[in-house]
C-alpha cells in the first residue's frame, strides 16, 4: 500500500516538473500563429521575471553577435492570433540579462547600452507575388479596373526607391497549365507599372481559369525563393498575393491538392486572396487566403480591396525587426540568458534565449 501511494506522488511530481518547467529549457517554443507552424526559435521567460501573460508573440528568427560587445537579435512580432505588429521602437523594448552570479534577470538600460532598430536588409529579403487571374471573365468585362487597382498595390507596397532586400514579381493564369511571368523579381516601382500597363485583352490564348494550378506553382516558387535566402545566409518572406473573378473550371488539380500545398507551406509565406464578383467560392478563397482574404461585390470596389491587401503586406514586411544593443557583459562570463520584453500600448510579450560573451569588451557603440 505504502509503494503504491509512493509511485503515485511520483507519478504526480514528474507531471508537475514537466508542465511548470520555466524558460530555462532548451526546447524550441512552437508560436503556432496564423501561418500554422513555428515562425521562431526562442523560449518562453522565466518566471522569476513575472512579466505576466503575452498579448504579443516574439519570434526569433536569428540572432547573433559581434566584437567588441554587441548582441543583434532578429525577430518577427505578432498578436496572438497571428496578426503582424509593425512600426515598433526602440524604446519600446526592455532588455534583461542574466549571468552566471544572477538569481534572476536584471533589467538593462536602453539608454547605456545604445539599443536601436537596426536596418535589415542585409540579413532579410521580402518578396511579393502578385498572381492575377487572366481568364475570359476578367479580360472581357473588369481588366481596366484590375489594372488600376493593381498600380494602386504595387504603389502602396513597394518602396518608392527600389531596395533590393524588398522585391515583387507578377505572374498571371487563365485555363492552361501553366503560371506565365509577367515580370521576374525586381526592385523597381515603375517597372511592375509598367508591365501591368502592358496587359492586354488579346494576351490569354485560354479562356478558362486555372485557379489551382495557379496557387500550387505560385507556392513552388515562393518555397524556391525562400530556399535560395536560405543557401545565401539571407532570412527570407514571401507574400502570395491571389487575385480572382471565379471558381477553378479547369479542374486540372484538385482543391484538396491546393490547399495542401497552401497548408503544408514553409511558414514564413503569408497568402492573401482577392476575390472579384458573384461566381467566386468565398470559403475555398478564404482558405487559400489564409493570412487575410478581402472580397469586392463589383469591379468599382476593386482598387479599395486591392489597397486594403496591400496594406496587410505591408505590415508583414515591416513586423521584422532587427534589434541590437550593447552588452555589459564581458570575456569570461561565459554563456549568459537574455530576455526581450516588448510593449504596445497595453499589449506586450517576451522571448527568452542565450548569448556568448566569448571576447567582449568595450567599446561597443
Amino acid at each position: 500500500m505504502k509503494m503504491k501511494t509512493y509511485l503515485k506522488f511520483l507519478c504526480l511530481h514528474c507531471v508537475a516538473i514537466l508542465f511548470f518547467s520555466c524558460g530555462n529549457a532548451d526546447d524550441d517554443v512552437n508560436f503556432d500563429i496564423n501561418q500554422a507552424g513555428s515562425l521562431g526559435l526562442g523560449n518562453p521567460v522565466d518566471e522569476c521575471l513575472d512579466l505576466g501573460e503575452s498579448d504579443l508573440v516574439l519570434s526569433i528568427q536569428d540572432q547573433f553577435t559581434t566584437l567588441p560587445g554587441k548582441v543583434s537579435i532578429f525577430f518577427k512580432v505578432s498578436d496572438n492570433i497571428g496578426n503582424p505588429v509593425p512600426g515598433l521602437t526602440a524604446e519600446q523594448f526592455t532588455i534583461y540579462e542574466q549571468g552566471r552570479n544572477d538569481e534572476c534577470f536584471n533589467t538593462i538600460s536602453a539608454s547605456e547600452s545604445f539599443a536601436r532598430i537596426s536596418p535589415n536588409s542585409q540579413i532579410f529579403n521580402n518578396s511579393t507575388l502578385l498572381v492575377l487571374d487572366l481568364s475570359n471573365s476578367v479580360l472581357s468585362s473588369s481588366l481596366e479596373e484590375l489594372k488600376s487597382a493593381t498600380t494602386s498595390f504595387i504603389n502602396n507596397v513597394m518602396p518608392a526607391v527600389g531596395e533590393d532586400s524588398f522585391q515583387m514579381a507578377i505572374y498571371w493564369f487563365d485555363g492552361e497549365d501553366d503560371l506565365h511571368l509577367l515580370n521576374p523579381l525586381t526592385a523597381s516601382r515603375d517597372e511592375l507599372i509598367a508591365a501591368i500597363a502592358s496587359i492586354t485583352t488579346t494576351i490569354s490564348n485560354d479562356p478558362s481559369t486555372d485557379l489551382y494550378g495557379a496557387v500550387i506553382k505560385s507556392t513552388n516558387i515562393a518555397s524556391e525563393l525562400l530556399n535560395d535566402s536560405t543557401n545565401n545566409g539571407i532570412i527570407g518572406a514571401t507574400s502570395v498575393v491571389v487575385f480572382t473573378d471565379g471558381t477553378d473550371q479547369a479542374s486540372r488539380y484538385s482543391e484538396e491538392e491546393a490547399l495542401k500545398k497552401v497548408n503544408e507551406s514553409n511558414s514564413n509565406i503569408s497568402f492573401f486572396a482577392i476575390g472579384l464578383g458573384s461566381e467566386i467560392d468565398t470559403e475555398i478563397l478564404m482558405k487559400i487566403g489564409k493570412t487575410s482574404s478581402v472580397f469586392a461585390g463589383n469591379k468599382e470596389e476593386l482598387e479599395t480591396t486591392f489597397n486594403d491587401i496591400s496594406s496587410r503586406v505591408t505590415e508583414q514586411a515591416n513586423s521584422f525587426y532587427l534589434f541590437e544593443y550593447c552588452t555589459p557583459k564581458r570575456d569570461g562570463s561565459g554563456e549568459n540568458n537574455l530576455a526581450i520584453q516588448v510593449s504596445d500600448g497595453s499589449l506586450q510579450g517576451a522571448v527568452q534565449s542565450k548569448f556568448e560573451a566569448t571576447g567582449f569588451t568595450g567599446g561597443c557603440q
